[in-house]
């Protein structure tokens, strides 16, 4: 290791003093990406207290909890890293030469051979010379290069190393060196709408937005609006049990689908149920439907209660040889993860949450007494594979409606940050994912008590022993029908911020990951999905992390209330970056309406989540506004005394005047609806992510009804500059009622 400048040296010595960490501690620290001070959202620097410190590195498996076992614990990960023969993964890019290091004994011979994804093969040759790494049980060790020539193709390649002694494994793998946007996007600026699905109903729904008013969604806005892309929440599956968790960020698994969102009438064994069942689940959908039009507040577990009963009766119904054949074929694709997924739902189902409170026996997936119970309940199981599979053709269809309008990226769906501690994904990857830690965000200027968000963190030594294939695998399954992926906060690719269990959000600290591992393997499955990716990259961001993705081709993601200049003068759009998703909104803001009106300020005071008096926020945020406003009026997008809805469309006007890729209009906005989707701050002082589509009156605005709305063709108009943008709005509706058409017209 380089030796530190006297002055690094000094400064690090004054962090460990304010802090109260030993030495030891410290050295450890640094050693596995543990941050013992940070540079806030003010730009103060701050040191980490001594005690988040230690809880930090004792959830990443060292002791730290004295400094003689500090020093322990960095001893044996030395050791441990001399006695490697070869990292689990080295993740590279394509066209640029590469290294993989060896760890060997002193002396003797090395092959190493490259196996490529696509059957080819390579050898590999060392570098000369050789680094010592010390003694290990008596014997020498010493790092030998292996040199990766520039051509190998994007993939996932077998690498394996033998000497006389010793034979190992591991991957290499090439990313894509940069993104770059579908041929179809053009040069110019794509838009679309960003929405909750599940906000967003129709007169089919069950009370809650599915599939199918996806797919409509896409299909009408592509075709009359000439939208490019839409935007939707994590649409991650959540717990079986009620109360369903509302949260879309807060999952029970990242990888699978909620069955929520499944459009019961295009199930194809709808045809095959007998009569009395069929006006069973007819009457199930009917109920619900008749509540589309109420501004109460969704109702997620009647939704589900009374889709997992019609879905109960699909299932037991036998299929077609050719459907049987492709369900199969689809277990076979997604693995053991789909199975324990569905052995989870199952388990849960009889044991109840959280999994930590089950019988010992069945806390471990691999154990045998899971085996024998997921035996026991095949039939629960079948039926949880079963709805994915479902999900699987749904998202397609939404996917294929998007592309016969003419969309030139599509669906875009979002990852979300982490999963629920007491989910799928905690129980069945509880080996990559850390322990008494949740990931959240540091405090900033919105949030400014900081954020916790409840979710294990990946670990990240873990992971990278796992050669990131859990990574890997959820990217597959969420990309398959994405024409795009939105990464909730994407910085934490590079390092999160890890708060110890009891902890408030403000006393945490950043860990850092592998972002060009991570990074690149997003990179690399998005380039064969086909996808653009966006990264969220709001809050405290190292400017170079930004420098980093940008140059890898992922946009990142510009709201327009917090696109200042240096003076804290609103930001001229057309010093905007290029490589974003533009929009005025977001789901941890109010709607745009809402927003002018200080709804965001009133509600934070109101929940308590202020830390400077109302009245000073209040006098910042209508500085904030009436600076927008007169840009606004100096670029003659709203005259003199404009109402609401001018605001609302100059300000989107604005937004087209940048020279981001993408652009946004959420749909809320186009509606004119008021209240936010969620407050950041809080779990049940707010009705998070449960407020339906209304409009500034608080009346329900159905999908249906969108064609002919007046604020959507104005806002259409004014982001694609087109006086003709909604003129098409009564065939639309027609078309859209086409592509809806559901099968109980007809009885079986």
């Amino acid at each position: 290791m380089a030796r530190l400048s006297d002055v690094e040296a000094d400064r690090r010595r004054g962090e460990a003093a304010v802090s109260g960490l030993a030495p030891e501690v410290t050295e450890l620290a640094r050693a596995c990406g543990v941050a013992t001070s940070f540079t806030d959202w003010s730009g103060r620097r701050r040191a980490v207290p001594a005690a988040t410190v230690v809880a930090v590195l004792v959830a990443r498996g060292m002791d730290a909890t004295t400094p003689h076992s500090a020093r322990a614990a960095l001893q044996a990960r030395w050791a441990a890293e001399r006695r490697r023969l070869l990292p689990p993964c080295t993740v590279t890019r394509s066209g640029r030469p590469a290294t993989v290091r060896v760890h060997v004994p002193t002396g003797g011979s090395l092959t190493a051979r490259l196996d490529l994804e696509d059957g080819g093969e390579r050898r590999l040759t060392t570098l000369p010379g050789e680094t010592a790494l010390g003694v290990d049980g008596g014997t020498p060790f010493v790092e030998r290069v292996l040199a990766v020539p520039a051509g190998i193709p994007l993939g996932w390649h077998r690498l394996t190393v033998e000497t006389a002694s010793r034979h190992g494994q591991s991957w290499l793998v090439v990313t894509p060196d940069r993104l770059e946007l579908p041929a179809a996007a053009g040069s110019g600026q794509v838009w679309g709408f960003l929405t909750q699905l599940y906000a967003t109903r129709s007169r089919g729904s069950w009370g809650i937005g599915d599939l199918a008013d996806l797919a409509a969604l896409a299909a009408w806005s592509g075709r009359d609006l000439g939208a490019g892309l839409v935007v939707v929440n994590p649409l991650h599956a959540a717990s079986p049990l009620a109360p369903m968790e509302p949260s879309p960020y807060l999952p029970a698994t990242r990888r699978f689908v909620n069955p929520l969102y499944l459009r019961i009438e295009d199930v194809p064994e709808m045809g095959q149920l007998p009569q009395p069942q069929w006006q069973r689940v007819v009457e199930l959908g009917e109920r619900l439907q008749r509540g589309n039009t109420s501004g109460d507040l969704l109702d997620r577990d009647a939704t589900w209660a009374a889709k997992r009963e019609a879905l109960e009766l699909l299932h037991a119904l036998p299929r077609r040889a050719d459907r049987q054949a492709a369900y199969d074929a689809y277990q076979a694709r997604e693995g053991s993860g789909l199975v324990d997924f569905a052995t989870w739902c199952a388990l849960a189902e009889r044991h109840g949450l959280p999994w930590q409170r089950w019988p010992v026996e069945l806390r471990d997936p691999r154990a045998p007494a899971v085996a024998a119970a997921s035996v026991e309940l095949a039939d629960r199981v079948d039926l949880y594979c079963w709805m994915q599979w479902l999900l699987d053709h749904q998202l397609a269809a939404a996917r294929d409606a998007a592309q016969r309008a003419g969309m030139p990226i599509g669906v875009v769906h979002d990852l979300a940050v982490g999963v629920d501690p007491a989910g799928a994904d905690a129980w069945a990857l509880g080996d990559v994912l850390a322990s008494g830690v949740a990931a959240g965000a540091p405090p900033d200027a919105f949030n400014q008590q900081g954020q916790g968000w409840a979710q294990p963190p990946w670990s990240p030594d873990r992971l990278a022993a796992q050669a990131y294939l859990p990574w890997r695998d959820l990217l597959r399954s969420v990309l398959r029908h994405a024409g795009g992926l939105r990464v909730d906060h994407v910085i934490g690719l590079f390092r999160l911020w890890w708060v110890p269990a009891g902890e408030k959000p403000s006393a945490g600290t950043y860990v850092r990951y592998d972002h060009e591992a991570l990074v690149g393997i997003l990179a690399l499955e998005a380039y064969r999905a086909g996808a653009v990716l966006v990264g969220e990259d709001l809050g405290t961001v190292e400017p170079a992390a930004r420098a980093y993705l940008a140059e890898r081709g992922l946009l990142g993601t510009s709201i327009l209330w917090f696109e200042r200049d240096g003076t804290g003068r609103p930001r001229p759009p057309e010093r905007w970056r290029e490589l974003c998703l533009a929009t005025l909104t977001s789901h941890d803001l109010p709607p745009t309406a809402g927003y002018l009106a200080g709804e965001h300020v009133r509600l934070r005071a109101e929940l308590g989540l202020l830390t400077r008096p109302i009245a000073a926020e209040q006098a910042a945020d209508a500085a904030e506004r009436a600076s927008w406003l007169a840009l606004l009026r100096e670029r003659g997008l709203v005259g003199r005394d404009p109402d609401e809805q001018e605001l609302v469309t100059g300000l989107h006007a604005l937004l087209a005047q940048t020279p981001s890729r993408l652009l946004g209009v959420s749909l809320a906005d186009a509606v004119g609806d008021r209240r936010t989707q969620n407050q950041p701050g809080t779990v049940d002082e707010y009705p998070n992510w449960r407020v339906p589509l209304t409009d500034g009156d608080g009346r329900p605005v159905l999908l249906d009804e969108l064609p002919d709305h007046p604020r959507v063709q104005a806002l259409a108009r004014a982001v694609t500059g087109s006086a003709s943008a909604g003129a098409t709005g009564s065939a639309t509706g027609r078309a859209t009622g086409a592509l809806r058409g559901t099968r109980y017209g007809v009885a079986p």
